[in-house]
């Protein structure tokens, strides 16, 4: 039984006239009768009681219809949702992010673009250190990255979609906080502990740290580590050392906590959108397009 013997079943039912539901279909008379007559023997049963006068449907024929016309609506969604999937507006879509990346207004905006122009689209977001991202990517656990600048293997391909300034986060009971509203420079905190993430957790702010430091004129002493950058800063809060982070983090308001920014030249945070250069998604393809638009793709 095939699709077409199902559609000419169909127009015969409505039509109840086998010449004018041959018009109907493009086709001429004795071809749709005799298919009629396959479809009746392959099914085991008549489906229309025929007079010279009419055509009526049998009772096995109007069961039969309510049944074809399901067959063929399924297969009719089967195909729209192949090729809803094909332009990538339909399926589930993995994104890997890292931490510091929702704070940046440019990031949620994109993903409520994107979920306003694609609603069938389920978004499975993951948060993850840059260098999780990086091998999210690689084991194709993920389609997108968000992270921060790091060493990337050559299967990836980088767009830089902005930087923002990176700032010293203090207590507001340490001393620097008088006479720095305009900033500092890293140097000044050369001799303070430091509450930052651990080098195992895989940031790219890790390495960044500590090149600044270096060109700076000292290596950071770390007090304190924390894989949450909410902790960090509660942790500062506390009086437990100092730490430098992204200027989004300055949307999260604690009690106890000043933001001055970093004089340093240098002293700036990149996020790059991430994929594979091999990448096959639609939608992934998609979500990459709306957020880089007017954003030129890197060499790592």
């Amino acid at each position: 039984m095939e699709l077409r013997h199902l559609r000419y079943f169909i127009a015969v039912a409505e039509e109840l006239h086998f010449g004018r539901a041959a018009q109907v279909l493009g086709i001429s008379q004795p071809p749709l009768s005799q298919q009629i007559q396959a479809l009746e023997q392959e099914v085991g049963a008549r489906l229309f009681e025929r007079t010279n006068r009419r055509v009526e449907l049998s009772e096995a024929g109007r069961l039969f219809l309510e049944e074809a016309r399901l067959v063929l609506a399924q297969v009719d969604k089967a195909a729209d949702v192949a090729r809803r999937a094909q332009l990538g507006e339909l399926g589930e879509l993995k994104i890997g992010f890292t931490s510091s990346a929702p704070f940046n207004s440019t990031i949620p905006q994109a993903i409520f673009s994107f979920r306003q122009r694609f609603p069938a689209v389920h978004l499975h977001l993951r948060e993850m250190s840059s260098t999780q991202v990086a091998d999210a990517l690689v084991d194709e656990s993920i389609e997108v990255g968000i992270m921060r600048p790091l060493g990337l293997p050559d299967s990836l391909s980088v767009v830089e979609l902005m930087r923002e300034p990176l700032v010293a986060v203090l207590s507001s009971k340490h001393p620097l906080v008088t006479d720095s509203e305009e900033g500092l420079f890293l140097s000044a905190l050369a001799l303070e502990p430091f509450v930052f993430f651990p080098r195992s957790y895989g940031s790219g702010l890790y390495a960044q740290l500590l090149s600044l430091a270096r060109d700076a004129g000292f290596s950071p002493h770390f007090a304190q580590e924390a894989g949450e950058a909410m902790t960090i800063i509660g942790l500062v809060a506390a009086g437990l050392g100092v730490s430098v982070l992204p200027a989004s983090y300055q949307r999260m308001r604690i009690d106890g906590v000043v933001y001055r920014p970093l004089l340093d030249p240098e002293a700036v945070s990149a996020v790059w959108l991430v994929q594979r250069k091999d990448q096959k998604s639609p939608m992934a393809k998609a979500f990459v397009e709306l957020l880089t638009r007017k954003v030129e793709p890197l060499t790592p």
